[in-house]
């Protein structure tokens, strides 16, 4: 399960297995949108496409620069998710591409 540490995110990195990954940045590849990784530790760089079907009461996980949130996709829009915590204890805007179902 992936959970936030510090200023970084702690899924590991795909290469050297090191939870040292700074949060993503969207940018795009081939003409798609997609989040860009970097890790620390290796220096190694990998992306993954922004969800694209994503639907509402998909259950997702939120990256924040500060947090990684789990909770419910509310309500969904061409940039941006109303995602709502467990049992409502939050409601929160964010970027698209911040969003991934898990």
């Amino acid at each position: 399960m992936s959970r936030s540490a510090g200023a970084h995110t702690a899924d590991p990195c795909p290469r050297c297995l090191v939870e040292a990954v700074r949060p993503g940045s969207p940018t795009t590849d081939a003409g798609r949108d997609v989040v860009r990784y970097d890790c620390d530790h290796c220096a190694h760089t990998w992306t993954r496409p922004v969800e694209d079907d994503l639907g509402v009461h998909d259950i997702v996980r939120v990256d924040l620069p500060d947090a990684t949130l789990y909770g419910t996709a509310w309500q969904v829009e061409p940039d941006r998710v109303q995602v709502r915590g467990t049992g409502g204890a939050w409601l929160l805007w964010v970027e698209r591409w911040r969003v991934v179902v898990y």
